[in-house]
């Protein structure tokens, strides 16, 4: 059986409080594992985030609120768990009648999860989480390539105050790694066009004349 007690786990349930939140966990470690190599924090450049050390870039919805600094801050060791980027479609302190969109992507060490060993399995300690906190799945997590990447894709839903919530998880194991990537929207179409901005490879070129992602 696998048993998971990780270090960060990322819920997005709280952007319906204008904000995501990263809960850190206490777990016990076996030091006879190697601890993998520190993953290059990434950088934006003309509006694409680009991460060289897990070879991914994503490309950034124009007027968003880069949120990362403060989101990294929850992480006490960076070697082991970290935000890579955190971006909202408004300030989390701001405002809205709709849901305040949001993408974040993470990084945690494989070896906060003992057991873990394909990255299904990492949705059982997310998915917990995410019900607690109100949103439900409407699936089991399902293999979603992206580029020709193994990744694994669940999603969750959640209605409050007449407001829809939509939530994909991306979840994939690399260099030591969990890669997650968490897409929030007000519909399945909004977080089909966030994903779709997600790219492994050549980023792709960010032009102002390209579609935004539509309520």
């Amino acid at each position: 059986m696998l048993i998971c007690r990780p270090r960060l786990i990322l819920c997005a349930i709280a952007v319906l409080s204008l904000t995501c939140v990263l809960e850190a966990q206490d777990s016990k470690q076996d030091s006879a594992k190697a601890t993998p190599a520190t993953p290059d924090l990434g950088e934006i450049t003309n509006g694409i985030y680009k991460n060289p050390f897990f070879g991914f870039s994503y490309r950034l919805a124009y007027g968003w609120v880069d949120r990362t600094d403060e989101m990294r801050e929850a992480s006490a060791d960076p070697s082991r768990s970290t935000v890579l980027l955190s971006v909202f479609e408004r300030p989390p302190q701001a405002a809205g009648s709709s849901v305040n969109a949001a993408v974040v992507i993470a990084a945690e060490s494989i070896s906060s999860y003992p057991g873990l060993k394909n990255a299904a399995q990492y949705f059982g300690p997310i998915s917990e989480v995410t019900e607690a906190k109100g949103l439900k799945p409407v699936n089991d997590p399902y293999e979603f390539p992206v580029d020709g990447k193994p990744i694994v894709r669940r999603d969750f839903v959640k209605q409050a105050s007449n407001v829809g919530m939509h939530q994909s998880t991306l979840a994939m194991l690399m260099r030591g790694y969990v890669l997650s990537f968490t897409f929030i929207g007000t519909s399945d179409d909004e977080v089909q066009q966030l994903l779709e901005w997600l790219k492994f490879g050549t980023p792709v070129k960010h032009s102002r004349n390209s579609a935004e992602p539509s309520k």
